[in-house]
């Protein structure tokens, strides 16, 4: 009986023919989705953060003057967070995200999550240096009234 390398249906090795293939697009022609990220704070966690470029190009020239930032479970309080452009396609967080870093206990070595919400609101969740999550909440009824100038800490239970 004569070999032959040709399978059933005369679609040589494999058996799969030449239809549609089921893998997906290309990375270049995928939409570019950029909703989370994260930042590591190697250096003073309280002067101005440049968040991922990649996160700036998503928001494409929108540019916000400011983003609110809400702490994962530490209730309904928005940190007012100004923002800054230099031109180059960076952009910072600035004035505001001191008081957020001292409330929240972010430091040499956290790792930042960030996740955009939409309407410039970015919800943050903060892993200590051992990348464990620190959890907050917050003692305080009136929290949506406080003035983001009041440095009240959200509470992080051990």
């Amino acid at each position: 009986m004569a070999s032959t390398s040709r399978t059933r249906n005369g679609r040589g090795r494999g058996g799969r023919g030449g239809g549609s293939s089921s893998l997906p697009p290309p990375p270049s022609t995928l939409p570019l989705i950029i909703e989370e990220f994260f930042i590591v704070i190697y250096e003073d966690p309280l002067v101005k953060k440049a968040l991922p470029k990649k996160f700036a190009d998503y928001l494409d020239g929108q540019e916000p003057a400011k983003v609110y930032l809400r702490a994962a479970d530490c209730g309904p309080r928005l940190w007012t967070v100004e923002v800054l452009f230099d031109g180059q396609g960076r952009m910072y967080l600035d004035k505001g995200w001191e008081n957020f870093t001292i409330a929240h206990g972010v430091d040499f070595g956290c790792y930042v999550h960030f996740k955009y919400e939409g309407d410039d609101v970015l919800t943050v969740k903060v892993f200590d240096g051992t990348m464990c999550r620190k959890y907050y909440y917050s003692d305080d009824e009136d929290a949506e009234d406080e003035s983001d100038n009041d440095v009240k800490p959200c509470i992080h239970p051990l």
